[in-house]
């Protein structure tokens, strides 16, 4: 997801995460319990940090796992993190594991996506609301942003698209601040450039369109028309703590709550128990 140039000095590239972070050399060297001379002079070349001052720095910084590795490489040690394949043997456990939390989650939707929102699992309420989308968007690789945003996805059917549209794709341009990745930044060109459905670019921004009240004032809902009627969701994404691969540190685990007692009894009602 992210390429180094070979000549690039691993000074310019903390300093560039430094400056992204908005932090400043003596801060920095108070947490990495380090001087802002030394800082400094890794950041210019005149000093070459050792494995173990690049992963303080890195920590600090709060830089992707991916971009440790990167690093790493670039000062001229090996790469830390392992990036093992969700599918490997090694990670039977993990699977399992997500299968269980998505089937507890039932009958609420629930998926998990890696680090560009490919789906890698996902429960039967994420089924349901999926219904009537066209086959060649759910066939693999799916991609979450693609489901929700695409014209013939679930965007026609997002009673308050433009609303949740925009806190999507700022969600992604977040993403890509912070990890630098060329395939995001291809999708999210892709996705920002679908055209938005006419009825949803003039909904009434005030009721989330179609003359819906909204339930869930604490957060923005996404208000789907289903069946026949508008479910109301709000949605919550978890991450590992101290991930020790890269294909793990990725991982997203994304739950969409009822936000009104209509919606959590239609979901009992219709996802098979």
């Amino acid at each position: 997801m992210t390429t180094v140039l070979p000549d690039t000095g691993v000074g310019p590239l903390l300093r560039d995460w430094r400056e992204q972070r908005r932090i400043s050399q003596l801060e920095l060297a108070l947490r990495a319990d380090s001087s802002a001379r030394h800082i400094s002079f890794i950041e210019t070349g005149r000093s070459r940090p050792s494995e173990d001052m690049v992963l303080r720095l890195a920590e600090e910084l709060n830089v992707p796992v991916r971009e440790r590795n990167a690093l790493l490489v670039v000062a001229g040690y090996a790469p830390r993190y392992a990036q093992t394949p969700l599918d490997d043997p090694a990670m039977a456990s993990l699977r399992e594991c997500l299968d269980r939390l998505l089937a507890a989650y039932e009958p609420y939707p629930a998926l998990v996506v890696d680090g560009t929102y490919g789906v890698v699992a996902a429960n039967r309420g994420i089924a349901l609301l999926l219904a009537g989308v066209p086959e060649k968007l759910l066939a693999p690789p799916v991609n979450a942003m693609r489901l929700t945003l695409h014209p013939e996805g679930l965007a026609p059917r997002i009673v308050n698209l433009p609303e949740w549209r925009a806190d999507l794709l700022a969600q992604m341009d977040r993403q890509i601040a912070l990890v630098r990745s060329p395939e995001l930044r291809a999708l999210y060109d892709e996705v920002a450039a679908y055209p938005v459905p006419e009825r949803a670019a003039g909904a009434d921004r005030r009721t989330g369109g179609a003359g819906h009240k909204r339930s869930a004032a604490f957060a923005l809902p996404m208000l789907l028309e289903h069946g026949g009627r508008i479910l109301s969701f709000v949605s919550s994404i978890a991450t590992f703590n101290t991930p020790m691969d890269v294909t793990v540190a990725e991982l997203a685990i994304e739950t969409f709550l009822p936000a009104d007692r209509e919606t959590a009894a239609y979901l009992h009602a219709h996802v098979p128990s």
